[in-house]
């Protein structure tokens, strides 16, 4: 069943893209959120809720980011917040390998036709989630490049990766990160234990009754129900469904090379809602096979958000 919008926590990712995308509300849910986790003071940002990167060839992966901030203003710094829950033995041996893909699409995006490599943006992504990504029972796992032969010698190329696990217990982190974590993985009154939880818990609120996401929540869980709700139309056998899909997203993610998607749907009949369906899968699942990502979708209208 369907989980109603008031029931979402904060590592869902609609609850999470969409308060960071609430006016008024967004940027300073983010600065509190950098602020608590990595102690970071930001004045002024851009927040780009599920920043897409498009593949360089018809044939190469692109990938969405679910919340990309970026600090204005000098070189400044790009984090990509990223709430995970993939937590099945294949995702998570990968997840090095993603967290990789997903530097070198900021990377690639971020440095302009003729500007030296100085220019390139610090890019700080992080991970939370509310399982132990490395099974080492650690709160936070900071992941920075250093010379093996060399250890201790200064090597800075600006990129980082900060794993939080929502339950882990060995490592320094401070009390008001370890109630905040607690708080995205329950997002809850009762959680929102200090001054500044409770000022995001209210921010969450505001956001989890407006009549406006609300209404966006259930078109997101009728897109979800779509895949499941054509093969039930046509009466026809999942394996001969996947068969479908599995072409119909070759078809597709070839196209998005040089067509949006309401093009696509124009030259090919497909459902807009639907192409978009299927190219925010490929996105978000850039390591995983087609044959995968195939039964991702076919399982998606049965899965409680």
């Amino acid at each position: 069943m369907k989980r109603k919008l008031e029931q979402l926590n904060l590592l869902n990712d609609f609850l999470f893209g969409s308060v960071l995308a609430y006016p008024e509300i967004g940027e300073e849910f983010c600065r509190r959120i950098l602020k608590i986790l990595l102690n970071v003071d930001m004045d002024r940002l851009h927040v780009v809720p599920q920043k897409v990167y498009y593949g360089s060839d018809t044939d190469q992966h692109g990938t969405r980011l679910d919340v990309y901030i970026e600090e204005t203003g000098g070189a400044g710094t790009v984090y990509d917040v990223e709430p995970d829950k993939n937590d099945s033995v294949e995702l998570k041996r990968a997840l090095p390998r993603r967290v990789r893909f997903y530097h070198s699409k900021i990377d690639g995006g971020s440095l302009k036709a003729g500007n030296d490599y100085s220019k390139l943006k610090q890019v700080i992504v992080l991970m939370i989630m509310p399982y132990d990504p490395f099974d080492k029972n650690r709160i936070l796992y900071t992941i920075r490049r250093t010379c093996e032969e060399e250890p201790d010698m200064d090597y800075d190329d600006g990129a980082a990766t900060y794993f939080f696990y929502t339950k882990g217990k060995k490592g320094e982190l401070s009390e008001e990160a370890r109630k905040l974590l607690r708080y995205m993985e329950d997002s809850r009154g009762d959680n929102a234990d200090s001054a500044l939880l409770e000022d995001i818990h209210k921010m969450v609120e505001t956001v989890r009754h407006d009549k406006e996401v609300s209404l966006e929540y259930m078109k997101v869980y009728e897109r979800e129900r779509m895949i499941e709700s054509r093969g039930e139309a046509r009466g026809e056998a999942k394996g001969k469904i996947k068969g479908e899909i599995l072409g119909e997203m070759k078809f597709i993610r070839n196209m998005s090379k040089s067509m949006k998607p309401d093009k696509i749907s124009e030259s090919s009949g497909l459902d807009q809602k639907y192409i978009e369906k299927i190219l925010a899968y490929i996105w978000k699942y850039p390591e995983e096979t087609d044959e995968a990502v195939a039964d991702r979708i076919l399982a998606a209208g049965k899965k409680e958000e």
